[in-house]
C-alpha cells in the first residue's frame, strides 16, 4: 500500500509521538508487543495498523485510543484537529496529554448520552401524542356512527309509526286527519228575536 493512500499519515503521527516521548523504535515496539520491523513500516508509511495494533501504540504512547483511530481515520469525528493538537503538543507531558485527552472524550461521551436521551424523550412525547391523536379520532368516527345511526333509525321508525323504544307511537292530528275524513260545520244562523211589548 502506498504511503498516499494512509489516512492521515498514521506512521507519521506515530513517529512524531514518539519522539516526542523521547523513546527509541525498539523499546516502542517492545511496550506495544509488535516487532520492531513492523513497526519500523508503519511508521514509515509502508504497512496500514490494525485497530488492535493501533490500540498498543495509544497504550504505549499513553495516548487514548479514540485519538489514534480519528488520526488513523478508523472513527470520524466532528474536531479531530482537538485530540491531534493534544496528542502533537510538544509542550505537554505525556501524563497531561492522557489527562486532556481523557476530559475531552469524557464530556464528548457524556454530551452524546444526553442528546441520544433528549432524543429518545422527543419520540416518546411524539408516540404518546400520536396515539392520543388516533384515540381521539376513533371515538370522533364512533360517536358520529352511533349518531348516524340514531337518526336512521328514528327517521325509519316515524314513517312506520314506531317510536324509537319499539312501542307504538299514538296517532296525532297529522295521522288522524290522514285516517278519518274531514269533518265540515254547518254554517250557524241567527234569528232576530222580537221583543212582545205589553
Amino acid at each position: 500500500m502506498a504511503p498516499a493512500d494512509l489516512p492521515r499519515d498514521i506512521g507519521g503521527f506515530i513517529r512524531d509521538m514518539r519522539r516526542n516521548a523521547k523513546i527509541s523504535l525498539r523499546q516502542l515496539a517492545e511496550q506495544a508487543g509488535v516487532s520492531n520491523p513492523y513497526l519500523s513500516q508503519i511508521e514509515r508509511g509502508l504497512r496500514k495498523p490494525s485497530a488492535e495494533v493501533l490500540q498498543q501504540l495509544a497504550g504505549a504512547l499513553r495516548v487514548s485510543t479514540p485519538a489514534m483511530y480519528l488520526r488513523a481515520g478508523l472513527l470520524e469525528g466532528d474536531a479531530p484537529g482537538v485530540l491531534e493538537a493534544i496528542a502533537g503538543d510538544p509542550d505537554l507531558t505525556m501524563a497531561q496529554k492522557q489527562s486532556l485527552t481523557q476530559i475531552y472524550d469524557t464530556f464528548r461521551r457524556e454530551n452524546a448520552r444526553e442528546a441520544a436521551a433528549a432524543a429518545a424523550a422527543a419520540a416518546e412525547t411524539a408516540a404518546a401524542e400520536a396515539a392520543t391523536a388516533a384515540a381521539a379520532a376513533s371515538a370522533t368516527a364512533a360517536t358520529a356512527s352511533d349518531t348516524a345511526g340514531a337518526a336512521a333509525a328514528g327517521a325509519s321508525a316515524a314513517a312506520a309509526g314506531v317510536r324509537t323504544d319499539g312501542t307504538e307511537k299514538a296517532a296525532t292530528d297529522g295521522d288522524a286527519a290522514e285516517q278519518a275524513p274531514p269533518v265540515t260545520k254547518a254554517p250557524t244562523t241567527t234569528t232576530p228575536t222580537t221583543e212582545e211589548t205589553p
